[in-house]
């Protein structure tokens, strides 16, 4: 067991979620927070999807690691990702269509994520298929923690919901409150995640040293 969760193997699932998160330190994965953040559900979905494909492609690919010709390495990965995408959307159509037409073409484009085939290439193709799956939930995880932090800020402010549901009490409107529509406009989430990658940071200097 204490072979498992090592200190590498805890640094390849936890370090993505804080100094080495993808999208903050590599800023990859930004397009998606364009399209799907100004609510929270779709967010989520979002994140809950790259993580289950990220996960799955990095074992699959580990496995077949050393019997993969390099030159057609990328077209295999692409092959399996594709796979993993369409069992994904299958699914959400099946289970949350609501949620899916809302994510409408940005599920297919998981297939170009740039945050699985980085993985692929820099860890899954030189790791074991243990490490790759907490590499791919570690930095699927990062990726969709991000765009759940702006899709709160985004649908609370801009919408005065969470879930869809009302969180502001009618009494605040009566008072003078408004939402701020600016929130859901197409701006707002590039802005919010360069305040995220500024504080983030400013928290970690040795991080911009080491880069």
């Amino acid at each position: 067991m204490s072979a498992l969760f090592s200190d590498k193997n805890r640094q390849a699932l936890l370090g993505p979620l804080s100094a080495n998160n993808p999208v903050l330190v590599q800023i990859l994965g930004i397009c998606s927070a364009l399209a799907v953040t100004s609510q929270l559900k779709p967010a989520f979905v979002m994140g809950l999807s790259v993580t289950v494909v990220c996960a799955f492609a990095n074992v699959i690919l580990s496995l077949l690691r050393n019997t993969i010709p390099n030159r057609i390495r990328i077209i295999v990965q692409l092959v399996v990702v594709a796979a993993l995408v369409i069992i994904v959307d299958q699914v959400l159509k099946a289970f949350v269509y609501d949620v899916s037409k809302q994510l409408s073409v940005y599920v297919g484009l998981i297939i170009t994520n740039c945050i699985i085939m980085g993985r692929i290439e820099a860890f899954a193709l030189a790791n074991k298929p243990w490490p790759s799956l907490l590499d791919g939930i570690g930095n699927g995880l990062g990726y969709g923690m991000i765009l759940v932090i702006v899709a709160f800020v985004r649908e609370l402010l801009g919408a005065g919901t969470l879930f869809g549901f009302k969180v502001f009490p009618q009494a605040f409107y009566d008072w003078g409150y408004m939402n701020n529509g600016l929130m859901l406009m197409a701006p707002m989430p590039l802005i919010l995640i360069g305040l995220i990658v500024w504080y983030h940071r400013a928290k970690n200097p040795d991080m911009i040293e080491n880069n």
